[in-house]
This record gives structure tokens, C-alpha cells and sequence, in this order.
């Protein structure tokens, strides 16, 4: 095949999360607004399950290579068994669920809502083990090894260790001036990356001593320049490589960039796609990004592209820091 190719059967409304499973080669899932979880064998190019899920789905995220979760706009939270292509509720917030993350450390769901919480979930035995209200709606999450970064209406981000969730460990204000979008925590869970609908990205750090402070940066991006004009995008998807720590960005002008935010370098950029791109996902080994282009509405109602997702197969040359 082609270094990038379409996937076939894509959803047919709003693209709204794409995950690759962590243990099961090449398997991606795929929430979205027709109300469907999809997962592909992205190496044949096929739809391996479709579940119809009743409501429209915001979040998604695997558990294992046979388990998987989703946050619906309902509130409903989902949980599937991809073997026996089922589904079953695993409980609810009052609001949509935006966020659904999972911890293998811990082997607890976590779920961020529009109701100004987030809940903790035992997988095994699908019970709600803990509840954190928040100051605002919860617009994004990501955990990786024992810390959690939660971004929320009013530019609030606030950092939990999952091992602690009952206490705070760090309060702050976005770097940015203008609504989170996504943050994503670097492999390791040193370092976070966050994005705003204004076109900028931050680069942060977890430690708040006042030396790892010093390295954080924001920068601007997702910008087109024409006939004298700045058109501004939102930055709606961030996604790490795994092994190289660089990350890809994808905004409301079609456009992915892969940076080396160590370096404060962009190392590429992708042709321009057919619409907003709503989701990326790196696979196990970063050989794989996988583009959601899927219109988010940043217009409004109006024409515009069927939702599709692209399968690019990386390169060190796109996704590898310099000299590396």
C-alpha cells in the first residue's frame, strides 16, 4: 500500500475520537455522532466490529485488545467486549461525557464531564469508586503512568496523581488566552502539551519548581495567511509518538504538523486534508498515525466534506527529534 490510504466504511457524522489498542497490532477504535463504536484492522483495511450504541458518542478509549469504553452525550458510559461484539452500561455522569481515559497501572476507567466532574470507574467490577467535582466542564483529560491532567472551562488545567485522586496536587491557568481544547500528557508524564481554539500550542511541565517552569513555551500555529489576512484555527487534537516523544497537531485548517517540542522545532507538515481534523492517533509503535478529517462545526451548519480517516504510515524523518 501507499505510505497514506483511506479507511474504508468510515463513520457517517462527526469523527469525534480514534484510539489504537495498546496490545492488539494495528487495531484502531473509532467514536462519533451517528452513534456507533467502530473497530478497524487497519492493516486489511476492514471493519472488524460496529456497535450501535444509541446516543452519540464523545470519547473512547481500550481497555485491552477485547475491551474498550465510551463517554456518550447522554452521559451513559459504555463498556464493550469486542469478542462478542456486545455492549453494556457502566454507569453515568448528568451531563455528556467528553473524556474517557484508562489507567493500566491502576486498571480504573476515568471520565470527564460537561456536569463539572470526573468519576473513577473499576473496570472489573463496573462500580463508580470515586467522584471529583469540579469548578467547570471538563473539556479534556489524559493520564499517563500515576498523573492525570484535566483542562476545564475557564482555562483551568489541574494535575492529579491517580494514586491520590481525593487531593489536588497542582492548580493552574492555561498558558493560553483563549479555551482549551485538548491536552495530552508526553510518554512518561513529565511534560503536557495543551491546545486552545486561538491557534496556539503550550508546552509544559509537570514539576513546578521554578527550573522546569522556566522551559515552558507557546507558540503559534494552525494560521493561514491570505491576501493580507489571518485566519486563526482551533487546534483540536494533539497525539505523542511514543517512543520519540515529538507530537502531531491537527486543527480546524486541515492541517497535521508534527513538532519536537524539546527542541521547539516543527519537523513536518502534512498536506492539507479535506476538512477540520477532529482526532489523531499514533499507533503502539508510531509507525501509524491515523487522521480523523471530519467537520467540527467551528462555521457553523454549512456544507462540507464526508468524514474520513486517513492511515499515514510515519517516517523517522517526520517523527524523529534531530539528532536522534
Amino acid at each position: 500500500m501507499d505510505s497514506e490510504y483511506e479507511l474504508m466504511s468510515p463513520p457517517t457524522d462527526g469523527i469525534s475520537s480514534m484510539q489504537f489498542s495498546p496490545s492488539a497490532a494495528n487495531t484502531l477504535m473509532v467514536s462519533s455522532w451517528d452513534q456507533h463504536i467502530r473497530v478497524y484492522d487497519v492493516d486489511k483495511n476492514a471493519m472488524r466490529s460496529k456497535i450501535l450504541t444509541g446516543t452519540p458518542q464523545l470519547d473512547c478509549c481500550f481497555a485491552s485488545a477485547i475491551q474498550g469504553f465510551s463517554g456518550g452525550l447522554d452521559g451513559t458510559l459504555k463498556s464493550y467486549d469486542f469478542n462478542m461484539n456486545s455492549e453494556a452500561t457502566l454507569g453515568s455522569h448528568d451531563a455528556g461525557v467528553k473524556c474517557t481515559e484508562y489507567s493500566s497501572i491502576t486498571g480504573l476507567l476515568i471520565s470527564g464531564s460537561w456536569d463539572k466532574s470526573i468519576k473513577l470507574w473499576d473496570s472489573r467490577t463496573r462500580a463508580e469508586v470515586g467522584k471529583i467535582s469540579m469548578p467547570d466542564k471538563v473539556f479534556t483529560l489524559s493520564t499517563e503512568n500515576n498523573k492525570v491532567v484535566v483542562g476545564t472551562a475557564g482555562r483551568h488545567v489541574w494535575i492529579y496523581d491517580l494514586r491520590h485522586m481525593g487531593q489536588i496536587e497542582q492548580k493552574r491557568e492555561s498558558n493560553l488566552k483563549y479555551q482549551t481544547r485538548c491536552v495530552r500528557l508526553a510518554p512518561g508524564g513529565e511534560s503536557y502539551v495543551l491546545s486552545s481554539i486561538d491557534g496556539r500550542i503550550a508546552v509544559e511541565w509537570v514539576d513546578s519548581s521554578p527550573e522546569a517552569q522556566k522551559r515552558k513555551y507557546a507558540f503559534k500555529c494552525h494560521r493561514v495567511k491570505a491576501d493580507g489576512q489571518n485566519t486563526i484555527y482551533p487546534v483540536n487534537a494533539i497525539a505523542f509518538h511514543p517512543t520519540y516523544g515529538t507530537f502531531a497537531s491537527g486543527g480546524c485548517d486541515g492541517i497535521v504538523n508534527i513538532w519536537d517540542g524539546a527542541n521547539q522545532k516543527r519537523l513536518c507538515q502534512f498536506h492539507r486534508y479535506p476538512t477540520s481534523i477532529s482526532s489523531l492517533a499514533f499507533n503502539q509503535n508510531g509507525s501509524i498515525l491515523a487522521i480523523a478529517s471530519s467537520y467540527t462545526y467551528e462555521e457553523g451548519e454549512k456544507e462540507h466534506p464526508a468524514d474520513s480517516i486517513y492511515i499515514h504510515k510515519t517516517t523517522d524523518e517526520e517523527t524523529r527529534p534531530k539528532g536522534v
